[in-house]
């Protein structure tokens, strides 16, 4: 057999193999991206790399080495939910690195982060004067967190006592021209519905529509393909 083949044939392997792996680890591997998570992602996909390229290796042996470092993830990801001293140990703990408006160089050094890297990190959380916050902390995923002061905080409408309406998720009833009949069923509309809304503003066919969404307030929003505009028409009146 051609080595070609025999590559493309080993790649399509590890590629359903690795696939199967990762969904078992969980979104966790992607959405909370620790150092340990990182290490153990790196060392998979090396691991299955061999196993695509490598054509003098063993398929089989790979393929445990491969699964033997998946279940290890996934049993210490299970006994790190249960065990907090386990978990510090794989994950880290957040560390305090401003508070009240002070930067603590200690904590800095600690975690090897330079203080330019610091204010270029809260320049992208919008923050630009150290003195607006009160604490501020490197999470183990490696993102920041902060809590500005009380007197630098938005003003919310439960602040200033004023009623809000509830407002939840739009529902879809179009995308990429498809219409989604499941959508209308769910909101007790039909069809005629639909292209009735549409028709305020010229809408003949929904093969026109990249995105159609109808809010909890009873608004249409319309996106066209292409160039063209984007309508919010309002249904309840």
């Amino acid at each position: 057999m051609s080595i070609v083949v025999v590559v493309m044939i080993r790649s399509f392997t590890a590629f359903f193999i690795l696939l199967l792996f990762v969904r078992l680890m969980g979104k966790q591997q992607v959405a909370q991206l620790t150092f340990f998570d990182y290490v153990v992602g790196i060392t998979i996909g090396s691991i299955a790399s061999t196993l695509s390229v490598q054509a003098n290796e063993n398929l089989l042996s790979t393929s445990a080495g491969l699964a033997t470092w998946t279940v290890l993830a996934i049993l210490l990801a299970y006994l790190s939910m249960h065990n907090m001293q386990l978990r510090k140990i794989l994950d880290g703990q957040p560390t305090v690195v401003i508070e009240n408006g002070k930067i603590l160089e200690a904590n800095l050094r600690q975690i090897r982060i330079p203080t330019e890297e610091l204010l270029s990190e809260l320049r992208t959380l919008g923050v630009f004067n150290i003195a607006d916050i009160e604490f501020a902390m490197f999470e183990p995923s490696g993102k920041i967190s902060i809590q500005k002061k009380s007197q630098k905080q938005p003003l919310t409408p439960s602040d200033l006592n004023v009623p809000t309406q509830y407002d939840g998720l739009p529902t879809n009833l179009v995308m990429d021209g498809v219409l989604l009949e499941s959508s209308l069923k769910s909101l007790n509309l039909t069809k005629a519905w639909l292209h009735f809304q549409l028709g305020k503003k010229n809408i003949q066919d929904v093969s026109e529509i990249s995105l159609a969404q109808l809010d909890t307030k009873g608004n249409l929003f319309i996106d066209l393909k292409g160039d063209k505009a984007c309508y919010i028409i309002p249904t309840n009146g």
